[in-house]
């Protein structure tokens, strides 16, 4: 058992030894965190008090994810057993649904967790009584297509009335895009009011206070809760929706094979996973109305509304100017980290998805580049074609759809067409 505490200020006994199993996310900036906001979020608003102590969580959960390995006797995919302490203002409120949120973490990333929840004020400072313009609707901004096409759309429909974007970013390379996309929507599509809030949060390589380095891992699979959760306090001001704009496919996330399940499949935006957080923490008195509003599309059906929207010529150079690649890591090769692969899963949905679509795909992609013997190295290491012709070739099956832990809601029957709809779009690639 891996055990990780988070703490909202520098323990001054504590400081000349402090390991990586304690988090310091701190009003001055100076702990664990490289982040734009304070425990308090009081530079994004007068955020709720529940959705603050959301934040907090998932800031922990995040934390401990990308801290603890998962490689172990040559394997990469280890399900870990993780305890973490967060400090709130109300213990209790997170005790009654802590069962809950283990499943759910559970179901999210692959592995055991233990939450323990303990009182503790926020420390003074890093306030903002001011109140941003009021908004209809806010709308998660990642950079990537679906997030796009999302914000784009749901300008569309509010009419005139406001809405805000937001961004997360762990890194600073995806930026510009998400600067220049959110720019492009409000130019793009007639409409009221649009703000953009940008949330840099990531862990530092190192603890700043004793120069510890903390261990890496990069299967962070719980970092859309922190997303999420940062998504929620801005729409929590509100009191307003927040659209999770996702291909329904790709929330599905059907295995490839029989070893891509579990940790291996990401379900950022599982509609299991969507409902029941909705519900817990709707039992917590936190604000948490969730929508994905392309959870019944494939990837091309999202983007030939955006032509219906723009009309194709626009929607095609708008949409290849998004970043939906998994891999940012090219910088090591002399190339842009924000180029795509091409072989990537998520790649090769965008690619169907252009190509179902009838749209022109202009996006460049590392795959299309004259290849040297590094970057087809590289390229191999990254590629899901093998697995996605197998899965095209022999197609969705019963117990691939058993195996989605779909909710109640979701009919089984409605699953199966959606899946075999996008394996259609993907099968395009081989013809």
């Amino acid at each position: 058992m891996h055990h990780y505490s988070l703490r909202l200020s520098i323990p001054k006994r504590l400081a000349p030894t402090l390991g990586s199993e304690t988090f310091l996310w701190t009003n001055d900036n100076r702990g664990s965190f490289d982040a734009t906001v304070g425990p308090r979020l009081g530079a994004l608003g007068p955020v709720p008090q529940p959705n603050i102590e959301l934040v907090r969580l998932a800031a922990a959960i995040y934390a401990a994810d990308r801290t603890t390995s998962r490689r172990q006797g040559g394997a990469n995919w280890s399900r870990r057993e993780i305890s973490l302490t967060i400090p709130v203002w109300n213990p209790d409120r997170w005790r009654a649904i802590a069962a809950e949120l283990v499943r759910l973490l559970g179901l999210l990333s692959g592995d055991e967790w233990n939450l323990n929840f303990v009182r503790a004020n926020t420390p003074r400072g890093e306030t903002n009584a001011k109140r941003p313009a009021p908004v209809e609707r806010a709308v998660l901004f990642s950079g990537g297509a679906d997030s796009l096409c999302g914000a784009l759309l749901s300008r569309h429909e509010l009419a005139g009335a406001p809405q805000v974007l937001v961004s997360h970013l762990s890194w600073t390379n995806l930026s510009t895009i998400q600067k220049t996309l959110a720019g492009a929507v409000e130019r793009l599509v007639p409409g009221g009011p649009q703000r953009h809030v940008q949330i840099l949060f990531s862990r530092r390589s190192a603890q700043p206070v004793s120069g510890r380095r903390f261990p890496n891992d990069y299967t962070t699979r719980t970092r859309s809760l922190l997303f999420i959760s940062l998504g929620l306090a801005i729409a929590s001001i509100d009191g307003v929706p927040l659209w999770i704009p996702e291909n329904g496919f790709a929330s599905l996330n059907p295995p490839l094979g029989p070893e891509r399940r579990g940790s291996l499949s990401t379900r950022t935006t599982h509609p299991r996973l969507l409902e029941d957080l909705s519900a817990m923490l709707a039992i917590a008195e936190v604000h948490a109305n969730i929508v994905n509003p392309f959870a019944s599309r494939t990837k091309g059906e999202v983007f030939r509304l955006v032509g219906h929207l723009l009309g194709d010529d626009e929607a095609a150079a708008i949409i290849a100017q998004s970043h939906s690649c998994g891999h940012t890591d090219t910088r090591w090769l002399g190339l842009p980290a924000t180029e795509h692969c091409g072989v990537c899963f998520g790649c090769l949905v965008r690619r169907a998805g252009f190509r179902a679509s009838g749209l022109t795909d202009a996006t460049p992609y590392l795959v299309h580049r004259p290849p040297d013997s590094t970057l087809r190295g590289f390229l191999a290491s990254k590629s899901a074609i093998a697995a996605a012709r197998f899965f095209t070739d022999r197609g969705i099956r019963h117990s691939d759809i058993a195996s989605l832990s779909l909710p109640t809601s979701y009919p089984v029957r409605d699953a199966y067409d959606l899946c075999e709809r996008g394996i259609a779009e993907l099968k395009l690639l081989w013809q």
